[in-house]
Parts: C-alpha cells; sequence; structure tokens
C-alpha cells in the first residue's frame, strides 16, 4: 500500500479526494488542514507521497513543501488552481522541489472533480515513485539535523556546471549550418530545464525547441521564468514564430506545436492538439514535424524526465535516420518513463545524466 497524505484546508476536498484515493485501493490515506498539521504528521504517519493545496492558514502550501524537502524529503505533488498566480506559485513549488502538479477542477468541484479522477490517481502513483535526488537541499538537512530543527529555511537551489565532453565521439553529422534542438519532458521537468537550460550560453548555435505537458496557463509563465534564470532567449509558442539561434520556445500547453517554413524561414507553430495522441504539448508530434522540415542529421532530439512514452517513438525514429538522441539516465530522471522508454526500444544514442546534458549539447558544436 502506498501511503498518501493528503493536506488541504477544505473539508470538502478532503474527502473527495480521500473517497478518490480509498477507491483505489492500493493507497493508505490521512489527511491534514494545513501545512503546520501535515509537518507533525511526518514522522508519525511517514508517507510514501503527499497532495499539498498552496493556499491555506497558518502554514501555506510553499512553506510548508520548503520544511518537507528539508526535514523528510518525499514526492510531494502540489494541487493548484490555473490562474497565472497559481501557475506561478506552482513553478516556485516545483523549484523547492515538488515532483507533479495537479489542477483543480473547475467550476463546483463535487460536480467537476470525477472528471479528473483517473488522471489524479495516475499521477498520484507515478509521483508515489519518484526519484528525490539525495543531493537535493543536503546543506540544508545537514543543518536541520545538527541545529534541532532550528536551521532558517531557504527556497534556492545551487547548480552544478556541466563538464567537458571533448572527448564525446558520437554526433549525428556535420554541425555546421541551420539545424534544431527538440527536448521532451514532462513530471519533474520544469527543474530539469533550469537544470539544461541554465547552463547554455547565450550565443547557442541552435534555437531549441521544447514540449513540456502542461496546462496552456502554465507555460506562459513557465517561459518567463526560464527567460528570467537562463542566458538563453526563452519564449512561448503563441503564433507563428521564427527560430532563431540564441532562442529557447516553449510549446503552448493544451495544444501541440509544429514546424514549418516560410519564405525559406524555419517557423514553430501552435496547432490543436492530435485528439489521437495521449500527452500534449505532444514531444511525438513535435519530432515527426521537424523530420519533415530538417534533415535528421541536423536534429538533437533530448528526452528528459516524464510519466509515460511521450518522444521515445518519434525519437527512436529520428535515431535510425541519423539525427542524434540523448536520454536523460535514470539516476538523475525524476520518473524514467519517457527516457527509460527511449532508452528500451534502442532509441538512444546516448544515456547521460541531466548535469551533463548541457555538456553534450555544446561539445558537439566543438571543433
Amino acid at each position: 500500500m502506498t501511503k498518501l497524505l493528503i493536506v488541504d484546508d477544505s473539508a470538502l476536498m478532503r474527502r473527495l479526494l480521500t473517497d478518490i484515493f480509498e477507491a483505489a485501493d492500493d493507497f493508505e490515506v490521512a489527511v491534514a488542514r494545513n501545512g503546520v498539521e501535515a509537518l507533525g504528521m511526518l514522522a508519525s504517519f511517514a508517507p510514501d507521497v503527499v497532495t499539498l493545496d498552496i493556499h491555506m492558514p497558518e502554514m501555506d502550501g510553499l512553506a510548508c513543501l520548503d520544511r518537507i524537502m528539508v526535514v523528510r524529503p518525499c514526492p510531494v505533488v502540489m494541487v493548484s488552481s490555473l490562474t497565472a498566480d497559481g501557475a506561478e506559485e506552482t513553478l516556485e513549488a516545483m523549484a523547492l522541489g515538488a515532483v507533479d502538479f495537479v489542477p483543480k477542477p473547475k467550476g463546483a468541484v463535487s460536480l467537476e472533480i470525477d472528471k479528473i479522477a483517473e488522471h489524479l490517481v495516475d499521477k498520484v502513483r507515478a509521483a508515489s515513485k519518484a526519484r528525490i535526488p539525495r543531493s537535493a537541499r543536503l546543506r540544508e538537512r545537514v543543518r536541520e539535523a545538527s541545529t534541532g530543527g532550528l536551521a532558517q529555511s531557504r527556497k534556492s537551489r545551487t547548480g552544478s556546471a556541466a563538464p567537458s565532453f571533448r572527448d564525446q565521439t558520437v554526433s549525428p553529422g556535420n554541425s555546421e549550418g541551420n539545424g534544431l534542438v527538440l527536448v521532451g519532458c514532462s513530471t519533474g521537468g520544469p527543474p530539469a530545464l533550469d537544470a539544461l537550460l541554465g547552463e547554455l550560453p547565450a550565443d547557442f548555435p541552435w534555437p531549441i525547441l521544447v514540449a513540456q505537458h502542461m496546462p496552456a496557463s502554465f507555460t506562459g509563465p513557465l517561459a518567463r521564468r526560464l527567460d528570467r534564470l537562463c542566458a538563453l532567449t526563452v519564449r512561448e509558442v503563441e503564433r507563428a514564430t521564427p527560430l532563431l539561434a540564441g532562442h529557447v520556445y516553449i510549446a503552448r500547453g493544451d495544444a501541440d506545436v509544429i514546424l514549418s517554413r516560410r519564405s525559406g524561414s524555419l517557423m514553430a507553430l501552435p496547432a490543436p492538439s492530435d485528439p489521437e495522441l495521449f500527452w500534449h504539448p505532444s514531444a511525438d508530434r513535435m519530432v515527426e514535424s521537424a523530420m519533415r522540415m530538417v534533415a535528421p542529421a541536423k536534429l538533437i532530439g533530448v528526452l528528459m524526465t516524464g510519466m509515460g512514452t511521450d518522444g521515445a517513438t518519434a525519437m527512436t525514429t529520428l535515431k535510425q535516420r541519423g539525427g542524434l538522441t540523448i536520454a536523460e539516465a535514470e539516476s538523475t530522471a525524476v520518473v524514467w518513463g519517457m527516457p527509460g522508454a527511449l532508452v528500451e526500444r534502442g532509441g538512444a544514442s546516448l544515456t547521460t545524466p541531466l548535469p551533463q546534458i548541457a555538456g553534450t549539447l555544446m561539445n558537439f558544436f566543438v571543433r
């Protein structure tokens, strides 16, 4: 049984969520009304996974999450609204260590929650198996243990520079000319994007196109956040957009992104989501579209943390046609579903820990 702690100040929400997870038969459920109660239950209940509301009295979700990741790290799924403010807070939560998020139902919760119940259970199941890096917040955890809980919490992370890969021998042909890097990710993706893009220089020679599974109200704030954190220019694909070197393009949520050429220029366009595909924005559709517009030898596919298999089929084809594909290693992926599926299909040219992917990309352009 998976031990789940539900933290929400709404008695109705606690009851609805409890009913959903108890009906799933593989969860032992406990509830807390706010962050203070939740922290008090970490030792006694010892949850495998936590669902955490953001707005609560006494101690809100962000403050509670900050303490969980220092006192007793475990997978946390945020329960957030689909507003712009909710998106910003959720991205902050993921920077603090949350594994994933579930948008709250719109309208009357009691009437709408059944529509997301299956999706909610799947996400929490996947999160319960997520890898929390041992190095995450390690310095603060050591300080916490040595000071008896008096240490100040902080909402910052440190990154490590990617090592040089000048001895790398795998490459998809000549790197001269126009090419494109295609990145797919899902659960755990925003912090992984921080780590990847934050190590690349402003003059990175190829555009980077990203399919991160998210609702439309979240991808704009994600692009703005990454733009603040990275040397690269980061934009959401809201309309037909020419692709430029040194730029990152985040596919709009609840839609897909495809490529086209206009007057010889490579363009990214938002497209209605393909109903035959389960995840959106679809990494598979993005890569398939890119292979129709750009020679595979000029494409690099990167598949990072995420539940499911999105991207694995198209990137396997990309490798077979002469492109370079990089799967994030299991040792660093929060959820090794997507990159693991690529490896299992034989579609990964390289399997690389997250801190080394940026160095691998840069090495491709080293002469």
